[in-house]
């Protein structure tokens, strides 16, 4: 009958907080990142593993973000105020036509009178 399983040997694995185990496995030895001594579900201490600089890349991102987002706010808020005045100049240049129209009405009638 064949053998299926592999053959297993001692194994000392590390973990990166620096706690060692002596385990069995089909590999050698063994480098772990993350162990139950330093785990935060284990430990209830947030501690962030950052191999390759992701955590900094992810809050570089965050931040540039979160810029462009009030970036894209003052735009809004400067184009807002934009169209108010727009709109108030709008209102006065009516004005000043109804105004006028009123004058033409008024110097109508008045030639009309004589």
């Amino acid at each position: 009958m064949k053998n299926k399983h592999p053959e297993t040997v001692k194994t000392k694995i590390e973990c990166a907080c620096g706690k060692k185990f002596d385990v069995e496995s089909t590999k050698d030895d063994l480098e772990v990142e993350i162990c139950s001594n330093c785990h935060p579900f284990y430990t209830g201490k947030e501690k962030i593993v950052d191999k390759m600089g992701r955590v900094e890349k992810f809050k570089k991102k965050m931040e540039k973000a979160e810029k462009e987002k009030e970036e894209k706010k003052k735009r809004e808020a400067k184009k807002k105020k934009k169209e108010k005045e727009s709109d108030k100049n709008n209102d006065k240049e009516e004005e000043k036509k109804e105004k006028e129209k009123e004058e033409k009405s008024k110097s109508k009638k008045d030639e009309a009178k004589k």
